[in-house]
C-alpha cells in the first residue's frame, strides 16, 4: 500500500490544534496481527530517509544492546531477557518505530537471537521492519574472529542472518576502525554482500571523517556499494562530532545514528553534581562513553527548569534536543524496562522554544578548537564587507 506523506510524517507537521485533537499525522505504526500490518492514527512518530536512500526509518530506533543474559560489560548495560525483550519490542513498534539496531558482539550474539525471536514471538511482518545489525568484534579465539577483512565479514554475516532468522539485514555496518584490512577490501567484500540481496544498504560506525571521506571516494571510483549511515555517540553532553564528522555527513548526504544519546545515563535525570554514582544505574558500574563530568553539571542546571516547564524527565529534553539537530537521522534508545521506553517515546511530542534550544546550545557549546575557530575568523566578511574580523 503506498502511503502519502502525511501518512508517514515526513513533511507536513501537525498544527497544535491537529495535536488537541489528535488529528492529523498517521503513524506509520505496525500493530501486526497474524502478519497483517494495520496502521493506527494519533501518533506523533517522524520518518526520515535513511541517508541518501528512499528508505524510510523512524526519528527513534530500539537499540537492543540490553537484550541476552549478558556477561561482562553487557552485564552492567544490562541482561534483559526473552519476555522482556518481547514487551519492549511491541512497546516500540506501537510507538511508532519501525527500525532496529543490534550487533553480532552484544552479549555474544544473543542480541541479535532475542530480537529475531521477538519479531516471531509477536507475529511480526518481515517487511515492516527495518533491521541493522553490526560487524567487526571479535566472536571467537581464532585470528580470524574479528575484524573488517572480507573473511570475516562473509562468516559473519551467515551467522547473523541464522541468530536473527531472517534472510537479509537492511542495514549492515562496520562496527569499528580496522587499522589493518585495506578499506577497499571492506567495500567491496559489503558490495557481494548486497549483489547477493543478504544485505540491501551498508553503514559504518565509530570512523574517523577523513576515513569515511577515503571510503566514499573508492566507492565511486571502483562503482562499489556506498555507506549509507555512520552510527555514531552524540550527545548534548558530547558534541565533538561536530567538529568534523558532521559537516561530512551533510556535505555527503549520509545520515546520522546516534548511539548513547544520554551519554551512558548521565543525561537521565538520575545523576546530579551531588549525585554522581547513583545506586542502580548502568553508568555507577560501567562509566562509559568518556564525558566531561563538570561539564556536563552545568548542562543539567540549564536543562533542570525547561525539563520542570515541560513537565518531563530531563532524558526526554536531551533526546528532544538531538532530534532538533538536521545532521541526526534517527536516534538510538537502549531501554531496559517499559517506564523508560516510554519516557524516551514521548521525546517525539516534545517541542522545544527556540529559546530554550539556544539556552542550550550556548551551555553544552564546544570549546573553540583549531581550526574551526580561524575558518569562522577568516570567512566573517566572506557576504559582508561591512564586518569586521577583528574587533577592536
Amino acid at each position: 500500500m503506498l502511503m502519502s506523506d502525511q501518512q508517514v510524517g515526513l513533511r507536513k507537521p501537525r498544527t497544535k490544534q491537529e495535536k488537541a485533537t489528535g488529528n492529523g499525522q498517521q503513524s506509520m505504526n505496525p500493530r501486526l496481527t497474524n502478519g497483517r500490518t494495520v496502521f493506527q492514527e494519533g501518533r506523533n512518530m517522524q520518518y526520515q530517509p535513511l541517508g541518501n536512500t528512499g528508505l524510510l526509518v523512524s526519528r527513534l530506533c530500539l537499540g537492543t544492546m540490553t537484550f541476552g543474559r549478558g556477561q561482562g560489560i553487557y552485564k552492567a548495560i544490562g541482561a534483559v531477557d526473552q519476555k522482556g525483550a518481547d514487551a519492549l519490542v511491541e512497546s516500540a513498534i506501537d510507538g511508532g518505530i519501525n527500525f532496529f539496531d543490534t550487533a553480532d558482539v552484544y552479549s555474544d550474539g544473543q542480541s541479535e537471537e532475542t530480537l529475531g525471536q521477538s519479531f516471531k514471538n509477536l507475529n511480526v511482518a518481515r517487511k515492516d521492519v527495518v533491521l541493522a545489525t553490526k560487524v567487526y568484534s571479535r566472536m571467537g579465539p581464532g585470528r580470524n574472529d574479528v575484524g573488517a577483512s572480507r573473511g570475516h565479514i562473509m562468516d559473519a554475516v551467515e551467522a547473523s542472518l541464522r541468530r536473527l532468522q531472517t534472510d537479509h539485514i537492511d542495514l549492515y555496518q562496520i562496527h569499528a576502525n580496522d587499522f589493518i584490512t585495506p578499506i577497499e577490501e571492506t567495500l567491496r567484500a559489503l558490495d557481494t554482500l548486497v549483489t547477493q540481496g543478504k544485505v540491501r544498504y551498508i553503514g559504518v560506525s565509530n570512523w574517523q571523517a577523513w576515513k569515511i571521506a577515503k571510503a566514499l571516494g573508492i566507492s565511486e571510483s571502483k562503482n562499489l556499494a556506498r555507506f549509507d549511515t555512520l552510527q555514531a555517540y552524540y550527545s548534548i553532553a558530547g558534541r565533538d562530532l561536530e567538529r568534523e564528522l558532521g559537516p561530512l555527513l551533510e556535505a555527503e548526504k549520509i545520515g546520522l545514528l546516534v548511539w548513547s544519546p544520554l551519554a551512558g545515563g548521565l543525561l537521565s535525570g538520575k545523576f546530579s553534581r551531588e549525585n554522581q554514582k547513583p545506586e542502580g544505574s548502568r553508568r555507577s558500574d560501567f562509566d562509559f562513553p568518556i564525558v566531561d563530568k563538570e561539564r556536563t553539571w552545568k548542562i543539567l542546571d540549564v536543562m533542570a527548569p525547561i525539563a520542570k516547564a515541560h513537565g518531563c524527565s530531563p532524558a526526554r529534553i536531551s533526546l528532544a534536543w538531538l532530534l532538533t539537530k538536521p545532521v541526526v537521522t534517527s536516534v538510538i534508545l537502549g531501554a531496559k524496562r517499559l517506564d523508560q521506553l516510554q519516557d524516551n517515546l514521548a521525546a517525539v511530542d516534545l517541542e522545544l522554544s527556540q529559546e530554550e534550544i539556544k539556552q542550550l546550545d550556548e551551555v553544552s557549546a564546544l570549546p573553540p578548537e583549531y581550526p574551526g575557530w580561524m575558518l569562522a575568523t577568516q570567512s566573517a566578511d566572506r557576504l559582508d564587507p561591512a564586518i569586521t574580523r577583528f574587533k577592536q
